[in-house]
């Protein structure tokens, strides 16, 4: 176990809490505006076709259509009253003095049924974005729409939403923020609760609490100082609230308990905080390296923004946790000594709830039936894993985008009308050799074959290209059409701007899928136009065809992680492994804690494909039915993040165990004792985790939904089947080859005189 300078903290102990305190002042601050650092939409680190395409566009078009908002306009009349012209005119104008604004496409300026809806109330603007734009740009563009529609007479009636990539992101990043607020608030009480049946005194209860309000604090200050060198996700904020509130009170936890412990055996408040740095404290920094090392993995193995920024987050909360349990906690202790016990009527009604009687008796039934026990509990984690066989990683079928945020609604709008593929069309960028021109015979007739293959998908609507600009007509028909491509070109500019570069030689192809085509569906037609694009087409030979666009970006970062996962998950196991074995000098023990760990996780992932994936209790969660896939940075995140948490209550469990099989000698009274000392502790714990991660399952943004209850899930399953029932079964079997090679296994007639 790793030893800390124990009496060297508690002599300097009034230093060590005003040291915390001006770090606490200081962060404060940074951590209150963490949400104006954070971004959205993540990236991948790797350059990708995706993000190639992307660049092409920005290269090769002066006012590409790469990023926009559409402006959803909803009115109490046709959109061909004067009343509705009036209103668009003034809306448009408006949006276009705005400098992030750099063209406007309109129902007026090319005349699409799509841009109306059937009933003709409703249509939508699509306002080109400038590449270098001011960030937040959501709030000032929607106070400018709304201050132009109050400037029209009558003006009643008339409903304006911004949505689109932008305008989403914006939501989901300031709903987060406020779902995190929330959360908080909903989970302290209950954790103060629970801490207080627990400890069965008020003041021992709020310590765990302020170490992990502490914790959260400082960690989001760094965060916005670590968000000036790398991009940080807006996932920051949950997982570091989380986690942060998580171990601050799950290390905190069993500090003081320990604490109390060797008070009642007799020790000054001093010597026992002393002992509990020496004892718990080197438990909880053990604890604590092998949460980072889950966190670090996501660090250095994967290859995304999302999943590298919450890594920091993560590691930077439970550094700063593991510090505060161990230094600043002790110090309070010491000062306050048998304080913690307040108020004494309290304690006496509440005894009952923290006795140990109670898992005494089981940890004695498990001792005399381990391999029931191990029966047991393996049929219940193989039960709860099957539903994992089913997976299907990709973008979920539906409640991605929030629908209560106006960028929800003016989307749920825009499906209504059937172009809500408009926002997220596939993106095929065609990029000829240098001298050449799309517009050529040959380069027209590959153009043609491609958009032709595109559109008989049956999920596909439309395709929009240069080769689609009227239906119906021959390869000889758009020859002889673009024979003049000045003067075509000047018949319909925004047109031509949009899907056309200057010299003729990039051109894009949007596909916009069907109305009923969710997001799962749509990463389905980005691999469909991808195989098409791959497989060539005769006249394009010699071009680079590219796949972007929402879906497919979507599709490349979930490619690209799931190439990485073996190294990530490699790394974690390996690290956490051989970190085991130098702490407990054993061979079994980090192996069967590994084991089981990925028992628990896999369980806890059936469990998430049974509720989101297939929908069965998925409206407990506020759901409008079942997602039909698991967003696939969710696996990796939780997997990272509760495998380095559920080790926690492994090295609590076998640090108790250890020290009774070191006094003794006997492995199966060691385990008894040690499962009965710690039951208590652990699901106390274990409660409070599953409180703070299981609130944030009810939140509005699905990513976030789906982080905090796998981990909700895995931190339940982790406690009841895997630590209180099968890993001391384990022990009970294996006996004192648990040990090994640090303690030798005995000989048969050892075993009989044992």
């Amino acid at each position: 176990m790793i030893a800390l300078p124990a009496r060297p903290l508690i002599r300097w102990r009034a230093w060590v809490i005003a040291a915390w305190a001006a770090l606490a002042v200081l962060f404060a601050p940074r951590a209150a505006r963490v949400q104006h650092v954070l971004d959205v939409r993540g990236s991948n680190i790797k350059l990708t076709e995706a993000s190639r395409a992307s660049d092409i566009l920005q290269e090769a078009f002066p006012s590409p259509f790469a990023e926009y908002v559409a402006i959803v306009v909803h009115g109490p009349v046709r959109w061909t009253d004067a009343r509705f012209e009036a209103a668009l005119d003034s809306l448009k104008a408006a949006a276009e003095r705005r400098p992030y604004i750099s063209q406007i496409v309109s129902l007026k300026s090319i005349g699409e049924s799509t841009f109306v809806s059937q009933d003709r109330h409703t249509t939508f603007l699509i306002a080109a974005l400038t590449a270098v734009r001011g960030e937040d740009f959501v709030p000032d563009l929607r106070e400018t729409l709304d201050a132009a529609l109050h400037r029209v007479p009558q003006a009643g009636g008339f409903d304006v939403k911004v949505t689109g990539n932008p305008a989403l992101d914006y939501d989901v990043r300031t709903i987060s923020a406020e779902d995190t607020e929330q959360a908080e608030q909903r989970a302290l009480p209950l954790t103060l609760v629970v801490l207080v049946v627990a400890f069965g005194a008020l003041v021992a209860a709020t310590l765990p609490v302020a170490v992990g309000v502490l914790a959260i604090t400082i960690a989001l200050g760094l965060v916005t100082i670590a968000a000036r060198y790398q991009t940080m996700s807006v996932f920051v904020l949950n997982i570091t609230t989380m986690v942060g509130l998580g171990v601050g009170i799950d290390y905190s936890l069993l500090i003081v308990t320990r604490f109390r412990e060797e008070l009642n055996r007799g020790l000054t408040p001093v010597d026992a905080a002393v002992r509990t740095i020496e004892t718990a404290g080197s438990a909880v920094v053990t604890s604590g390296v092998t949460v980072i090392v889950g966190f670090l993995a996501l660090v250095l193995t994967t290859p995304m923004t999302d999943t590298r920024s919450v890594g920091t987050g993560g590691l930077l909360v439970v550094a700063v946790a593991v510090l505060l349990a161990t230094t600043f906690l002790p110090a309070m202790l010491a000062i306050l000594g048998r304080n913690i016990d307040r108020p004494k009527w309290l304690a006496r009604p509440l005894a009952r709830f923290h006795a140990p009687t109670g898992w005494e008796r089981w940890a004695r039934w498990l001792g005399h039936r381990p391999w029931r026990a191990v029966a047991a509990g393996g049929i219940g984690v193989a039960l709860l894993t099957f539903p994992l066989t089913q997976i299907r990683l990709g973008l979920p079928a539906r409640n991605w985008f929030p629908p209560q945020s106006e960028s929800g609604q003016g989307l749920a709008e825009l499906k209504e009308m059937g172009a809500a593929g408009v926002v997220y069309p596939i993106r095929l960028v065609i990029q000829l050799p240098e001298g050449e021109s799309a517009l050529s015979a040959r380069r027209l007739a590959g153009l043609k074959v491609l958009t032709d293959s595109l559109a008989r998908s049956p999920r596909v609507k439309e395709v929009r290209g240069v080769a689609s600009i009227r239906r119906g007509m021959s390869t000889l028909q758009l020859a002889i059409y673009y024979s003049d491509a000045p003067a075509v070109r000047a018949k319909n500019p925004k047109f031509f701007n949009a899907y056309l570069s200057a010299d003729n030689r990039t051109t894009l192809i949007d596909v916009i899928p069907g109305d009923t085509v969710s997001l799962t569906g749509m990463m389905d037609i980005a691999r469909r136009a991808r195989a098409i694009a791959r497989r060539g087409t005769r006249g394009l030979a010699g071009a680079e065809v590219l796949v972007g666009g929402f879906a497919a970006g979507s599709l490349d970062s979930q490619l690209e992680l799931l190439r990485r996962l073996p190294i990530t998950v490699g790394f974690i196991l390996g690290i956490t492994a051989i970190m085991l074995f130098f702490a407990f000098r054993s061979l079994l023990v980090p192996l069967k804690a590994v084991l089981l760990n990925c028992l628990s996780v896999s369980a806890a992932f059936g469990l998430t494909v049974l509720v989101f994936q297939h929908g069965y209790g998925g409206r407990l969660f506020g759901l409008e039915g079942p997602t039909e896939a698991i967003w696939g940075v969710a696996p990796v995140l939780v997997f990272a993040t509760v495998f380095g948490l559920s080790m926690d209550y492994e090295v609590f469990l076998l640090t108790r165990v250890k020290e009774v099989f070191d006094k003794t000698g006997r492995n199966d009274h060691a385990t008894m004792e040690g499962l009965s000392a710690t039951a208590s502790t652990i699901t106390s714990a274990a409660l409070i985790m599953i409180l703070v991660f299981g609130t944030f399952a009810f939140a509005r943004v699905l990513a976030v939904q789906l982080i905090g209850f796998g981990l909700a899930a895995a931190v339940l399953l982790d406690a009841t089947l895997i630590r209180m029932v099968l890993v001391p079964a384990i022990m009970h079997i294996a006996g004192r080859w648990n040990w090994w090679p640090g303690v030798r296994a005995p000989r048969p007639e050892q075993e009989a005189s044992d």
